[in-house]
């Protein structure tokens, strides 16, 4: 394969080696700048020669083989069967790109512990450390280690999580000290991208309710923009679909039609099926008439619907009316 041909032009040949059926799937799970810009590489790509797809194909089995093995056990495992495959050599250079062009991350042995064990490795720790191990875990066993720990230092750490993006070099670097003193598979260059409002937000997310609230009205306290901010990603207009009928027919009671029919613009399937349904048969006809005669809207103007409607439900649950399920609990309880 030659090695000089970028990334981007190989994706490119792989896909129109694999064919417009499979490529159509895999767009699937690319966002619309990759799209384009493979779209474009595809459209200048000149003739290529079978040798060259050949190996494009056979780079593309040999690091989807590496990336399972390193899932399923780890650098040091993917290391041993690609040296018993394809030799020490070739084996050095897989992994090399694939931690490259992947992001390998940091702490894979910690993120196959167990979590009550990691509890008793990282509790006594300040929790800048803490919260950048927990940003490295899977949510499920961060949610349970963000639990377990003491209550007056959960919000700190989930607030040091948060804005962990814009942690200032020399207090990463003193991190790393810490926590090299116990981990000698720490990568650390990985460091300044990890953590952030999405990690802390998935973490809340499977955390029990009184863990969230507990955290999150503390954070209201020390910085209320970023407890805003966090909460206004906890529900999202989508997950309309996670609540029951009676919920949704309470929200829809204190929603403004236009809102709704704004809202339904962009809407999923299931969403607006969820709607529809726990609605009178005039008023869903009505609400369907009102979005097929409504004119092109801005996305802007559609986002700020549904984030008053998010609004909503956000402070139906504040006031006890609704209960959102969350981490162990099963199901919604109106």
């Amino acid at each position: 394969m030659p090695t000089e041909i970028d990334g981007r032009k190989k994706a490119a040949i792989l896909l129109v080696t694999l064919g417009s059926d499979v490529s159509a799937q895999i767009f699937e799970h690319l966002s619309e700048e990759e799209i384009e810009e493979l779209t474009l590489e595809i459209a200048n790509l000149q003739e290529v020669e079978q040798e060259t797809k050949q190996g494009v194909v056979e780079e593309f089995y040999q690091m989807a083989r590496a990336q399972d093995f390193l899932d399923r056990g780890g650098i040091q495992y993917a290391r041993d069967v690609l040296e018993k495959a394809v030799g020490k050599e070739r084996a050095k250079d897989i992994l090399g790109r694939l931690t490259a062009s992947l992001k390998v991350r940091p702490f894979d042995s910690i993120r196959k512990t167990d979590p009550s064990q990691l509890i008793n490795f990282i509790q006594d720790e300040h929790p800048q450390t803490i919260a950048l191990v927990l940003a490295y875990l899977n949510p499920d066993q961060a949610s349970e280690i963000l639990s377990s720990l003491p209550e007056e230092i959960q919000t700190e750490v989930s607030k040091r999580l948060a804005t962990m993006d814009r942690t200032s070099p020399e207090i990463i670097k003193d991190v790393e000290q810490v926590l090299e003193q116990k981990i000698s598979s720490v990568v650390t260059e990985e460091y300044a991208r990890a953590g952030g409002i999405e990690s802390i937000v998935d973490i809340l997310n499977s955390v029990d309710r009184g863990t969230e609230k507990n955290i999150l009205d503390e954070m209201e306290q020390e910085d209320p923009e970023l407890a805003e901010e966090i909460r206004q990603r906890m529900f999202v207009f989508e997950d309309l679909t996670l609540l029951d009928d009676q919920a949704i027919q309470l929200t829809l009671r204190q929603v403004e039609t236009d809102d709704l029919a704004l809202a339904l613009k962009t809407a999923s399937e299931e969403v607006e099926e969820k709607i529809l349904s726990n609605m009178s048969e005039r008023a869903a006809e009505m609400l369907e008439e009102d979005m097929e005669y409504m004119g092109p809207v801005r996305i802007r103007e559609v986002e700020e619907a549904q984030q008053r409607i998010v609004n909503v439900i956000r402070e139906l649950e504040e006031s006890g009316e609704i209960v959102i399920a969350r981490g162990g609990e099963e199901e919604i309880v109106v």
